[in-house]
């Protein structure tokens, strides 16, 4: 059995739409978190370690932080091809792109969003405007992160760009806000995002 610890309109959001695609039996459980406004509690339900989401139990055993859980289903469930396989030619790609929505991404566009200055050698990400330059140049050459195919990537990546996009963190371009368009049509998002509205 695969419980996700969830919690509505936040970073888990994409493990629900990943499940949805994938095509797994899940259960859902709904737990709080420590908010930047101050509301909120660690939730002592949560098996994350700082109560964050998403968190993952698979038959007991635990996954935390998002990459790891892509990653983890995307290789349970192989049949679903959200993921190229070990030895496939894709796969250094697809662990990098999905490496880069926490490690560069996130953190690029978080520290655009609330100021600081950017430092090269001591950070292990790029200012963000380099890292908006990384991704439409690949996008306009891609239809997704991994070329012709949807993939696991699309969901963590790109739907952490949509997100970021939504709230003024990432700027808007013709480019971006195409894929994104594209990525957002697909059902298993729609699903998700009725589902969160809702709770």
């Amino acid at each position: 059995m695969l419980t996700l610890y969830h919690s509505p309109m936040t970073r888990s959001g994409s493990i629900v739409w990943l499940l949805d695609e994938i095509g797994a039996p899940y259960e859902t459980k709904l737990v709080d978190y420590r908010r930047a406004d101050g509301t909120g509690a660690r939730d002592q339900d949560n098996p994350h370690p700082h109560s964050k989401v998403p968190a993952l139990v698979h038959d007991g055993h635990r996954i935390f932080e998002g990459a790891a859980i892509a990653l983890y289903l995307t290789d349970l469930f192989p049949e679903a091809k959200m993921g190229p396989r070990v030895g496939d030619p894709k796969r250094g790609e697809y662990l990098s792109w999905l490496a880069y929505r926490p490690g560069v991404m996130e953190p690029a566009f978080t520290q655009k969003r609330f100021g600081g200055k950017h430092v090269y050698g001591t950070m292990g990400w790029a200012p963000a405007e380099e890292v908006e330059e990384v991704l439409n140049a690949h996008l306009a050459m891609n239809k997704y992160f991994l070329g012709e195919e949807f993939s696991a990537v699309d969901v963590m990546l790109g739907g952490g760009l949509n997100f970021m996009m939504l709230f003024k963190m990432a700027t808007e371009t013709p480019v971006l806000k195409e894929y994104c368009a594209r990525i957002t049509e697909r059902p298993a998002f729609k699903k998700m995002m009725e589902r969160d509205v809702k709770k």
